[in-house]
């Protein structure tokens, strides 16, 4: 078992915990984040558990781009006509605290840069 595996959002996947889940595929699944940081933060994740982004093998490519869409559909799915942010934090220094790949969709107001 890889280390994604056994973490809060593959416990998510496999509905051994509740989430609030706004959008679900064969590969992917876009639940709102507990923790929110702008009215709307909702996380897509793959149903692969893949670490972190700089895991991703070159055979992944397909659901990279993947949830890339689903962002886009989850996005338009939220009303966030005015635009969103998406974020990707990858390792302990990019601010990763969850071992599962996952995609912050930010919206629901006016984004500030630098963000952090």
């Amino acid at each position: 078992m890889s280390e994604a595996s056994e973490t809060l959002f593959s416990k998510i996947v496999r509905r051994e915990i509740p989430a609030d889940i706004v959008y679900e595929d064969e590969l992917a699944i876009a639940f709102r984040d507990i923790n929110a940081q702008a009215p709307v933060h909702i996380l897509v994740i793959p149903k692969k558990p893949i670490p972190k982004l700089s895991d991703a093998e070159p055979d992944d490519g397909a659901l990279l781009g993947h949830l890339l869409l689903t962002v886009q559909r989850v996005a338009a799915q939220e009303g966030l006509t005015r635009g969103y942010r998406t974020v990707i934090n990858t390792g302990e220094d990019g601010g990763q605290t969850v071992h599962h790949l996952h995609l912050h969709i930010l919206g629901g107001r006016a984004m500030k840069w630098p963000p952090g």
